[in-house]
């Protein structure tokens, strides 16, 4: 795992529901796997014994169908925020409207989705939107969806879209996977989930080969200023080489210009919308755009878009470091032996030298090295859900012991690698959308410096901060358009945030309700990316919000 791609999904507050999921059932086969072994072994004892052991057996299966139902719905809730840079687009900042672009209302042919078995009961259609919405006649690309009908159709109130993060992140892909999170919402709305410009199946970008990644992530981050800059320079070349015809039109005010296109296929009034992390951008341009078209909107994990380049990077390596520190003390004070240590300080200098270790001699896992970047990734990946934190201390105390297969597994979740080598169009369209949506271009020496000046309080994240300058070389010119937005004139906005959250910092929510003008703030204490499905308090009012569109007093806290 690079350090620019680590950071740039750092940096883009990026979210993890589907990975983070996706990590939660492979830790479930590895246990699984160990006590299948464990219970034949059993069977070889003698009777009494054996009884003994189903009887544990009995217990354990309990307890995980337990954990099961407490931890499925909330991993799949946060499947949420995989970006969140200023955003703009390179396409001009003033509002538009569906007159200004559209010259017939776009239709849609719904039918079964046919990629996965768990797609059942899902219908996939694709959205024909203008490349360049200043050529709305010109070349046209598809928009790829997915909906899942309500189940109460008597009552329905409408279609409710969703954007889990990102950018880059498959809205497609996670609402198939997560749908049954949002059962209670799915009884009066259509669900429907999209992948955004450049994102997947919507004309995917995709600048390396799974080889060629792979050998970019073995060569950076460099300590050397001009070597760092050639590697994130050829990355950026290869983006303009395989992809440049797209890379100008990925912008955020396009993406939110597709989705009112979206509201008009979909036949509705309003546009009802649930966006997770850099989806909470994404919703507050559209409602910049298009205030009048605003249905319900909840914005969970809020993006503040008005910060700067290396005010994020910061933010956000302390975000981190403030959640691996709790991570720590929740180890050593609530598990009855913390394999790590037996106080935070004696955990934190176990991670310390397992990634220095690490440094000096990578680790192997099959044909693959396993670097202190990439065990790096993945002790970030499971800092986003405090769900996730037993399965990093899994991970953590195997890899002390020379067993790595837990941290790579996480940060191939992470990086959206595959198991056969290939990687999702994230690592892609997430720099894309960046570096498209902002004019801020801080260089790869004044990145490296904010990593030095952040190395004391935050040793194990402060490299992360070089990805802020990665758009110094990109081949795409910014603009700041979406950096700026008011809603007024929208229905009220439900903007929600978590106290702990690493990832979109807390502060981010009340500056983004403000910037709003027509939003009201919703708070969890708490820890984790994403604030639905992780507290009871939460999900009444969200629910009552968007299912009775009863608006929660400003200011409103829960847990």
């Amino acid at each position: 795992m690079t350090a620019r791609m680590r950071a740039a999904r750092v940096l883009a507050a990026r979210v993890l529901t589907a990975q983070v999921l996706a990590a939660q059932v492979l830790a479930a086969q590895r246990t699984a796997a160990r006590r299948t072994a464990t219970r034949r072994t059993a069977t070889r004892r003698t009777a009494t014994r054996r009884t003994a052991t189903r009887r544990t057996a009995t217990r354990r299966t309990a307890t995980r169908r337990t954990a099961a139902r407490r931890v499925g719905p909330v991993m799949a809730a946060v499947v949420a925020g995989l970006g969140t840079m200023a955003a703009t687009t390179g396409c001009g900042a003033a509002r538009v409207t569906p007159v200004a672009y559209v010259s017939s209302t776009p239709s849609l042919a719904w039918k079964a989705c046919e990629e996965t078995a768990s797609a059942s009961g899902f219908e996939c259609a694709t959205l024909q939107v203008p490349l360049d919405y200043a050529e709305p006649e010109g070349k046209k690309i598809g928009i790829a969806l997915v909906r899942l009908r309500a189940t109460d159709p008597s009552r329905r109130i409408g279609s409710l879209v969703f954007n889990f993060g990102g950018p880059g992140g498959s809205g497609v892909t996670t609402l198939i996977n997560a749908a049954h999170a949002f059962s209670t919402l799915n009884t009066r709305y259509d669900l429907v989930g999209f992948d955004p410009r450049g994102v997947e199946r919507s004309s995917g970008i995709r600048c390396l080969t799974g080889p060629q990644m792979d050998q970019y992530m073995s060569e950076e981050p460099s300590d050397d200023t001009a070597t760092e800059t050639k590697l994130v320079t050829g990355f950026a070349q290869a983006c303009e080489r395989n992809a440049g015809w797209i890379l100008p039109y990925v912008g955020t005010v396009n993406a939110a210009r597709d989705m009112e296109m979206l509201r008009t296929a979909l036949g509705e009034p309003h546009l009802n919308y649930f966006g997770f992390s850099y989806g909470t951008h994404l919703g507050a341009v559209y409602a910049t755009q298009f205030p009048k078209k605003v249905g319900r909107m909840v914005l969970d994990s809020a993006v503040d878009p008005s910060v700067s380049m290396l005010e994020m990077a910061k933010t956000q390596t302390l975000g981190f470091q403030k959640a691996y520190e709790d991570y720590l003390a929740d180890c050593a004070k609530t598990r009855t032996s913390c394999p790590l240590g037996a106080t935070p300080a004696e955990a934190n200098a176990t991670v310390l030298k397992l990634l220095d270790t690490l440094a000096r001699t990578p680790g192997k896992v099959g044909s693959r090295t396993v670097t202190e970047d990439i065990a790096r990734a993945g002790i970030t990946q499971a800092l986003y859900s405090k769900l996730t934190w037993p399965l990093l201390t899994e991970a953590l105390d195997e890899g002390r012991k020379g067993k790595l297969d837990g941290l790579l597994a996480l940060a191939d979740q992470y990086a959206g690698r595959q198991p056969n080598g290939t990687y999702s169009t994230l690592q892609f369209s997430l720099p894309s959308v960046l570096c498209v949506d902002s004019t801020d271009r801080p260089s790869v020496a004044q990145a490296k410096e904010l990593a030095r000046q952040l190395e004391k309080k935050s040793p194990i994240f402060a490299s992360t901060a070089i990805s802020a300058g990665s758009c110094s070389v990109w081949p795409v010119r910014g603009n700041d358009a979406a950096r700026h937005v008011d809603a007024t004139g929208s229905n009220p906005i439900l903007v929600v945030g978590v106290t702990n959250d690493p990832a979109t910092p807390y502060q981010w929510a009340p500056r983004l309700a403000e910037q709003l003008r027509t939003a009201v703030l919703l708070t969890l204490n708490g820890e984790g990316h994403g604030a639905y499905g992780q507290d009871q308090c939460i999900d009444e009012k969200v629910n009552a919000y968007l299912l009775e569109g009863t608006v929660p007093p400003n200011g409103t806290r829960c847990g």
